[in-house]
């Protein structure tokens, strides 16, 4: 009777190591990108219905906090904002002795917002980096009333953050641009200050209004939306990317290929991003 016991007890233990094993090969771990994680949860509860035996876990915190992840080996996947530093990708050679897999997901728009009581509606690449870099700090030598700029944008551990900075700002923040962790605090902080003004991915522009950017004096103000990120002709516009340390398997290769699918890329732009094609 004894010997029947243990035989059962083992042959159930069995079973749940089996199960165990089954589960974590069906989970998926995706970090980083602030700016990705309304597009990456939405990627991960669409593809969950249809695969339900497929747990997908989506966390944000930034582009280099995500990098960071895949380096040490705590995330399958890392959403960045921005392309990886040529110094993550020799951690990662170090570590794995591969240079990592990039792969652009979506294209998104950076938006700069504006509180709907600005009465400035547009300005030019130059006048934004001016503005973050702290050289123009009123609102009237943009055309606007008399009244001081209040900066708000994310901190440096974001790809928004260096994205904005080389591309728009081309120099150093000014000391007074308050740093706040994610573009959802951005916009709220936008939302309730009149004279203020922040930058952040196009899909989260709710409740502020968009600014039009104009490449310079001479060409007219456009916004972020679909139709001027595929032309080209919105001035401040970028991939996002999933990154992985090298060619992905099983069920990781079946989200990324479903994600890169026609399906996949349908589901973007229901939440405000724009295709990667």
């Amino acid at each position: 009777m004894k010997n029947t016991k243990l035989k059962v007890a083992s042959f159930l233990l069995v079973i749940m190591t089996i199960g165990l094993s089954f589960t974590s090969l069906n989970k998926i771990t995706v970090k980083g990108s602030d700016t990705m994680v309304i597009l990456s949860q939405k990627w991960a509860e669409v593809y969950m219905q249809k695969n339900p035996g497929t747990t997908i876990q989506v966390t944000g915190g930034g582009s280099g906090v995500g990098i960071a992840a895949l380096i040490n080996g705590s995330t399958d996947i890392a959403n960045s904002s921005r392309p990886m530093k040529a110094s993550e990708v020799e951690k990662l050679k170090a570590r794995y002795s591969t240079l990592g897999v990039e792969i652009p997901c979506a294209k998104d728009g950076l938006s700069v917002y504006l509180n709907k009581a600005n009465g400035v509606s547009e300005l030019t690449i130059k006048q934004i980096g001016l503005i973050f870099a702290g050289k123009i700090t009123n609102w009237k030598e943009v055309g606007g009333v008399d009244a001081g700029i209040r900066l708000y944008g994310r901190e440096s551990s974001s790809g928004t953050f260096g994205f904005f900075k080389d591309n728009v700002v081309k120099t150093d923040y000014a000391p007074s641009c308050q740093t706040l962790p994610g573009t959802a605090a951005i916009v709220n902080a936008v939302k309730k200050d009149k004279f203020a003004i922040g930058y952040g991915g196009a899909a989260y522009a709710e409740g502020v209004k968009d600014c039009k950017v104009k490449k310079d004096d001479k060409t007219p103000g456009v916004y972020p939306t679909a139709e001027t990120i595929k032309n080209r002709t919105y001035p401040i516009s970028r991939y996002l990317y999933m990154y992985l340390k090298s060619r992905p398997t099983g069920e990781t290769k079946a989200f990324v290929d479903w994600i890169l699918s026609p399906e996949g890329q349908k589901v973007i732009e229901g939440v405000g991003y724009f295709p990667v094609k």
